[in-house]
């Protein structure tokens, strides 16, 4: 396990009680299906009959638990917690705010020791907000957006229109949560300051596509295509129907949606590749963010990210995330993306969203990105024949 700067000075200078040393350790030995689950129960039960000082490093391990361990970990905090304010004991703040103001403790624990420092002290915690606008922790970010959202309302009611639009305007800087970018990209638009979202977002709108390939019996996942081992521009394949060539495919959808059904009809059974380069400034750690129905794999240069064989359970922004690096200069980036034999109307989407940002979900840029493409007259998916 790597130990954090934090946590190792809690252990080392013994804020992390000797009793409760032992115990941390079994939860978080807990193997993600389960391995260990006998003792990191035990464990649970040792930790939520700790003492209140030990309460910040049991906080900071949160950094280093798996998912499994992390609930474990919470419920003993929790009791922990419930145990000591019931019996009136003061919560820490201070030892809480040295991981609120650590950056490097880790996303979890930062986001809990605020919300315990709001049990405690509300009114400080509230003044803290503001700081909070630059945080790399998405969740802190969030609440500092949604302070600056109800600055610009109330200045909005007050009639003073252009303070309320330079409040939302950071505000929509600032935001990395979708639901927030849209809403604020909403009302800026409103206001007569349109916002470019799949350039604050980071979508990749201009791609080669080529297909239809066959996936009859679900067999198309499994099966290795050509566009799989080879990029020639000019190649012809054989497709499911007939010989298959790479086009262009651009998309003006606001959110980035690359729709097979546009260029080749509503088929099913078929699988789908879409090409594009990004052109990184630099060698970077990114973050491939992906939404689609369909079931779909990513490589990034030559490299198989990952893939799920899933059909229709329903499509999101940031759906998958995918971290990888980026050398600098010319990255291929290759989906692809198999549509199944339902017909039902929900079924007909055969399509994919992809975006490149950074950790917080802030937009990465190809350094010649191109301008985004205008919204075009003609539907984005043709219609089904009569």
């Amino acid at each position: 396990m790597i130990v954090r700067p934090l946590f190792f000075l809690l252990l080392a200078s013994g804020a992390l009680s000797a009793p409760v040393d032992e115990p941390l350790q079994k939860v978080l030995a807990v193997g993600r299906e389960g391995e260990g689950n006998p003792a990191a129960a035990e464990g649970v039960a040792s930790l939520s009959a700790a003492a209140l000082e030990d309460l910040p490093a049991l906080i900071v391990a949160l950094g280093h638990a798996n998912p499994l361990a992390s609930n474990y970990l919470r419920a003993a905090i929790d009791a922990l917690v419930d145990r000591e304010s019931a019996a009136g004991k003061p919560l820490p703040v201070a030892a809480l705010s040295g991981v609120l103001l650590d950056p490097k403790a880790g996303d979890q624990p930062r986001s809990l020791a605020f919300d315990l420092i709001r049990r405690v002290a509300p009114k400080a915690a509230e003044e803290m907000i503001p700081g909070f606008l630059a945080d790399p922790n998405v969740e802190l970010r969030r609440l500092a957006v949604e302070r600056l959202i109800r600055s610009a309302e109330a200045a909005s009611k007050a009639g003073e229109q252009d303070d309320a639009t330079l409040l939302y305007s950071q505000a929509s800087s600032a935001a990395r949560d979708v639901d927030q970018i849209r809403s604020l990209a909403d009302i800026l638009t409103k206001r007569g300051h349109p916002v470019d979202i799949p350039k604050r977002m980071g979508f990749l709108m201009h791609w080669d596509v080529i297909g239809p390939f066959d996936n009859t019996g679900l067999a198309g996942f499994a099966a290795v295509f050509p566009p799989e081992n080879e990029w020639k521009a000019e190649a012809v394949y054989p497709g499911k129907s007939g010989d298959v060539r790479w086009q262009p495919l651009v998309t003006s959808d606001p959110y980035g949606k690359i729709d097979f059904n546009q260029p080749y009809g509503m088929l099913k059974e078929t699988v789908g590749y879409a090409r594009t380069i990004f052109n990184s400034s630099q060698e970077q750690p990114v973050e491939i963010r992906l939404g689609t129905k369909n079931a779909w794999k990513v490589w990034v240069n030559g490299e198989l990210l990952f893939g799920r064989d899933e059909y229709h359970r329903g499509q999101r922004i940031d759906q998958y995330i995918l971290p990888t690096k980026l050398r600098a200069g010319p990255n291929e980036i290759l989906v692809k993306c198999c549509q199944n034999e339902q017909t039902q109307d929900w079924t007909v989407q055969w399509e994919f969203q992809l975006r490149v940002c950074d950790s917080t979900g802030d937009a990465v840029l190809a350094k010649d990105r191109p301008p985004t493409p205008q919204p075009q007259e003609a539907r984005r998916r043709p219609a089904p024949a009569k």
